[in-house]
């Protein structure tokens, strides 16, 4: 408990106060945002505000970590540390496109194969090494059975090694991909990101200390439908890092932004999230915890395909929403974007609570 504590104090602590320091050195290497021609015309007055704030966040949270575990005399486990691979190798991803949109002056970075060129190598590795480091019981960080299948011979190695191998990978990028360009979609406007973040994250705080207490031998009746997982309080540790690097970032990122975390704090928070997911057996579950990354990317998804279906039909293609991402389509009805962003984190936090709440029907009937 208290290197949970420590560790999301001290991340806090670091971002609230240092972030003014970043902000001053990115205005002086002008690393500045650019603005799309063809987004809200309101946006183009933020053209110039500092970005690439997603360093503070990574920093702030890895620092929080290690000395929360140093302080407490604890070793980091292996789970904790593969989230924080995670989250810093596509936090250095998304870093790489941030600079590329500075030196070339424009509001595009990566190409979209080499952005998910980035993501695939950092998800591989993670599924390769999270099959790894078995604790003294025999489990690893990540599990090969899919969560609701749990108690049905649903393994991923049911055929054979290479196979399962390749369906693990398969399954840790979609994760990866999904959840990691879901957050760089929602950050569209001021706190967005950031505070729906620390909703979805903090959600692994709860969850971790809460298979940390409830032991399987204890605590649950249904022995049959308990399942174990590998460091779930250290998980909670280094997710409630994460969370107290988010909530101090956050308060210079609120409307009016000093700071955008760019795609190195948007690609390597949605990456955090799909890791905590992975190794707290909870996968599917991120549907509802990242439930407004979901929303706001699923908007995308259907006014993409609806445009060009109305397209290939009538030969002029139609819109569902006055414009994508769908805080953009209420920005056009005219709504304040302080008030889409609230109503927003309610949103992100009604998804938390439904999550968090449908992970203990899992966690007591074993789903």
């Amino acid at each position: 408990m208290r290197a949970l504590l420590a560790a999301g104090g001290i991340s806090l602590f670091i971002s609230l106060f240092a972030t003014p320091a970043f902000i001053q050195l990115f205005k002086k290497l002008q690393w500045g945002q650019f603005i799309r021609d063809d987004g809200p015309q309101t946006h183009h007055t933020k053209r110039g505000t500092p970005t690439m704030g997603g360093l503070v966040i990574l920093a702030a949270a890895i620092v929080g970590y290690f000395v929360a575990k140093l302080v407490n005399g604890e070793t980091p486990s292996a789970s904790a540390l593969l989230v924080l691979f995670m989250m810093t190798g596509l936090g250095l991803v998304g870093f790489v496109d941030d600079l590329l949109k500075v030196r070339n002056q424009r509001s595009l970075g990566l190409s979209g194969w080499a952005k998910i060129a980035g993501q695939s190598t950092v998800a591989i590795a993670f599924a390769v090494l999270a099959l790894q480091f078995p604790d003294d019981r025999g489990l690893t960080p990540a599990s090969t059975n899919i969560s609701l299948f749990r108690d049905l011979p649903f393994d991923l190695f049911f055929w054979g090694p290479i196979v399962g191998m390749g369906l693990f990978v398969l399954w840790v990028f979609l994760l990866v991909a999904s959840s990691s360009n879901g957050v760089n979609i929602a950050d569209g406007l001021d706190g967005l990101a950031s505070g729906s973040a620390i909703f979805a994250i903090g959600a692994y705080v709860i969850i971790g200390f809460w298979q940390f207490n409830q032991s399987c031998r204890t605590a649950v009746e249904n022995i049959a439908a308990c399942y174990e997982v590998r460091d779930p309080l250290d998980v909670a540790v280094v997710a409630a890092a994460i969370v107290g690097a988010c909530v101090g970032f956050l308060w210079w990122n609120t409307s009016p932004a000093q700071l955008f975390m760019g795609d190195t704090g948007s690609l390597g928070l949605g990456g955090a999230l799909a890791a905590l997911a992975v190794v707290s057996r909870t996968e599917l579950l991120l549907i509802l915890i990242g439930g407004i990354f979901v929303i706001v990317t699923g908007s995308v998804v259907i006014q993409r395909a609806y445009f060009k279906l109305t397209k290939k039909i009538y030969g002029k293609g139609r819109r569902v929403f006055r414009m994508s991402p769908l805080h953009h389509h209420f920005e056009l009805k005219g709504w304040a974007e302080i008030t889409i962003v609230v109503r927003f984190w309610i949103i992100a936090a009604l998804c938390v609570a439904a999550g968090v709440g449908l992970f203990y029907v899992e966690w007591i009937y074993g789903l």
